[in-house]
């Protein structure tokens, strides 16, 4: 049961959807996979506004909700753990971290309990758990999806994007999130291959194929901005989300997961003197970041990462997961990337992460569907 918080039936047929417990929908309390959220919560008065198009898609009779999902506590963790509600179970290797925060929502795809999953995405939480699970998802565009009813961690980083078992699957959770979505009609011919730090070769060799194998031409392409906008996009998101939740953890401290109030409560930092100087060096460093991605997308069509730099780690490691995401430096930038797993010679499929400028999510599917077809479905 730990897949999801709760079980619904909204929705004679259609498309199976399940939604991120992040993200109200009407009639049902929203928990945020906190206990001391869910202790107060009532049921929520309406639908977040991301979900008019499933809402609508329901009531046509093209979709149903079963459920709303797990996720790590307050969408503030990347292992996918969670004390209250427990952790859900990775389908491609039980033994390993399902990944989050959107854990409950990668597993329903990849178990086949929903073809389509909402997630949220602010340092990561859509692409961790799609590689970690071997499915797909796709981070939209700051602002392309709107996030109001959604329980804010980083109201400067907070995205909302689709999970599915392929890429056919995300482009439809796309056209529930913003009605008349389609795939471009041809994908990417030119994309810059960065090399980021840390990455385990066998992966990285994942990446390469993958790419070679989809025909399109692969130019090398240098990020120097790559590091500093991983400590960037801390400087935004920690004091945003202890304003979001500090006082609720300080007032009940025994409601809220050890690890995630250490995690949140880590934005005290900025409450001193010095606080608004830091975060405007981090505004700063974004700037400067965005600047570098768009030089780098006059010369190439999209960019090309793993999404993560190892595989899905053990059970027993989820403070190490922080150290094998590369992922939260493209929400500093606020660009769109879509997570997908590739074939490898490691124990479990590789990530690929493709991204563009911003409003480039038809060119992802688009490319997307490319490098899929060429590399063979991964899940049957």
């Amino acid at each position: 049961m730990s897949t999801f918080i709760e079980r619904t039936a909204i929705g004679a047929g259609g498309t199976a959807v399940a939604v991120k417990d992040l993200i109200d929908l009407e009639g049902l309390p929203t928990t945020a996979g906190c206990r001391a959220i869910a202790e107060s919560a009532g049921p929520a008065e309406s639908d977040a506004a991301c979900l008019a198009g499933l809402r609508a898609a329901v009531d046509a009779g093209r979709a149903r909700i079963v459920g709303k999902t797990n996720l790590d506590e307050l969408a503030a963790g990347a292992s996918g753990v969670n004390v209250w509600y427990g952790t859900p179970r990775n389908p491609l290797a039980p033994d390993r971290l399902p990944g989050g925060s959107s854990s409950g929502s990668a597993v329903a795809v990849a178990s086949g309990e929903a073809e389509v999953a909402v997630g949220t995405d602010t340092g990561g939480s859509v692409r961790i758990p799609a590689a970690c699970c071997g499915v797909t998802g796709l981070k939209t565009t700051f602002g392309r999806i709107p996030t109001a009813g959604v329980v804010a961690l980083s109201d400067s980083l907070d995205t909302v994007g689709p999970l599915a078992r392929d890429v056919a699957g995300v482009e439809l959770g796309m056209q529930l999130l913003e009605p008349g979505f389609s795939a471009a009609g041809a994908p990417a011919t030119v994309i810059g291959r960065v090399r980021v730090p840390g990455v385990d070769p066998v992966i990285d060799a994942a990446v390469d194929r993958a790419l070679r194998d989809a025909d399109v031409v692969v130019v090398e392409v240098d990020l120097p901005g790559w590091t500093a906008a991983f400590e960037a996009a801390l400087g935004i998101l920690l004091p945003e989300a202890y304003r979001n939740h500090g006082a609720m953890i300080e007032e009940h401290p025994e409601l809220v997961g050890e690890a995630i109030a250490n995690q949140i409560t880590l934005g005290r930092q900025y409450g001193a003197g010095e606080a608004e100087a830091r975060q405007a060096q981090a505004r700063q460093a974004q700037a400067r970041w965005k600047a570098e991605l768009a030089a780098a997308f006059e010369r190439v069509e999209l960019l090309a990462t793993p999404t993560l730099a190892g595989y899905a780690l053990p059970l027993a490691q989820p403070e190490a997961i922080a150290g094998i995401t590369r992922t939260m430096e493209l929400n500093l930038a606020g660009v769109p990337a879509l997570a997908q797993p590739v074939r490898s010679d490691g124990p479990l499929p590789a990530s690929l992460q493709t991204f563009g400028p911003e409003g480039s999510e038809e060119l992802l599917v688009a490319t997307g569907k490319l490098i899929e077809a060429a590399a063979g479905a991964l899940i049957g």
